[in-house]
């Protein structure tokens, strides 16, 4: 199969993370946001559309995605909505609508849910989401952010009135998974809710259920847009090549999660960047501050050093202030945007935000640096590598790995 996708995510870093599963194996892909009107060239195989709807209400949530697809969905796409694989946010409401909407234009829809991302050990046992084979609700993402009264995903999508089946691991092993999930696909309208432990769990899964229903909706994250991507015989595409610059990288961190913050930990310990940590203070209201900080990056980033922005919290931090911290610290950066010689940033909210503000209407993917680390070029009045991260992925070596990689890309001029 050659497939064309439409990938609809709530953030951007999901985004980013399922595409670039495409895109590394040959299929044009392209990440976009913002107004529906700009949303990037629609001869993509591969649209991944951040809908930037995290933080919304359930039915905000559902509203937002009714009125994407509406606008973005053509007849020959498959559809993927890319849900965060510890289920935060609003999976359930935005499942309902994209069923919803496929059900109007097809007369049927059947969905496939498996969050399951085993590279970034995110796994689905007995319908109920595992992180590091821990339940979920014992994890530090859980504690920090849950929309939802427990992880078992039957529960979870009953809240939004999606009616559900489990597919086990025995059954999905067993060698008559195609027939199993044709059976659930009769009833319409049903999610089959799988189970996987590993790659190969998800790549069954893939395989089994791409031809089941001319109406499938695929739910997941990155670990079933990888199995599914495995299975297209896209043909290579033209490689992306940059012009080589002599400025910095900037990178930012504005993920509270722990793997990010000890990422940045280790970062500043190689000496390899300049470290300038910023308060909610001086973002909320220094005026000053602010200013001081986007003359001390441009100055580090004109002179060919990277540099690494960080908000610091403490060790209770006010979750509500998060989107206007991001907002405010790209209004605070927007005068550096003309000395970045690339980007990387962690956390889809903070990316989102600052890539807006430097002009940015989409990404060109054109690699993966680790599991969850998408690397590609910015489009719009900014053209520099840029590389993502969900705050939660990767480890303490991530960003010292991201900040080789796009130093290797903007001083080389090349992707490979």
């Amino acid at each position: 199969m050659a497939g064309r996708w439409l990938i609809l995510a709530d953030d951007l870093t999901g985004a980013a993370d399922c595409a670039i599963a495409f895109g590394r194996r040959g299929l044009a892909a392209a990440v976009t946001w913002g107004e529906i009107a700009s949303a990037g060239d629609r001869q993509h195989p591969v649209i991944s559309y951040d809908a930037a709807s995290r933080g919304l209400t359930a039915e905000a949530a559902a509203r937002r995605h009714a009125d994407v697809l509406q606008r973005l969905m053509e007849p020959g796409r498959l559809l993927f909505k890319k849900i965060d694989s510890t289920l935060r946010g609003q999976p359930a409401s935005e499942t309902a609508a994209a069923l919803a909407h496929l059900k109007a234009q097809s007369g049927s829809a059947f969905g496939i849910f498996a969050p399951a991302f085993p590279a970034t050990n995110r796994t689905t046992i007995n319908g109920r989401v595992v992180v590091n084979g821990r339940p979920l609700e014992e994890a530090e993402v859980w504690k920090r952010d849950h929309t939802y009264d427990n992880a078992d995903i039957a529960d979870v999508l009953a809240s939004a009135g999606v009616r559900s089946e489990k597919v086990l691991l025995a059954i999905i092993r067993g060698g008559h998974l195609k027939a199993h999930l044709a059976r659930i696909a009769s009833g319409d309208s049903v999610v089959a809710i799988c189970d996987a432990e590993t790659e190969h769990d998800l790549h069954l899964i893939a395989e089994a259920s791409l031809k089941i229903s001319p109406a499938t909706l695929f739910i997941g994250s990155a670990g079933l847009a990888h199995a599914l991507a495995a299975l297209d015989d896209a043909s290579a595409t033209e490689k992306l090549e940059i012009p080589t610059s002599a400025y910095g990288t900037l990178i930012v961190v504005g993920s509270l999660a722990g793997a990010s913050r000890s990422a940045a930990r280790k970062l500043v310990a190689s000496g390899t960047v300049t470290h300038l940590p910023v308060t909610p203070e001086v973002l909320l209201g220094d005026k000053a501050g602010q200013a001081a900080l986007a003359a001390r990056v441009t100055e580090g980033l004109t002179a060919g050093g990277d540099v690494l922005v960080e908000i610091v919290m403490d060790d209770n931090p006010k979750m509500s202030l998060g989107p206007q911290l991001a907002q405010n610290l790209a209004d605070a950066l927007t005068p550096v945007a003309s000395s970045i010689g690339a980007f990387a940033a962690t956390g889809g909210e903070t990316a989102a935000a600052l890539l807006s503000r430097f002009g940015v209407n989409g990404i060109r993917l054109a690699d993966e640096i680790e599991p969850g680390v998408s690397l590609g070029l910015t489009l719009g009045a900014l053209s520099v590598p840029i590389a993502t991260k969900a705050g939660a992925f990767g480890d303490e070596d991530s960003l010292i790995k991201i900040r080789d990689r796009l130093h290797t890309v903007r001083t080389q001029g090349s992707f490979t």
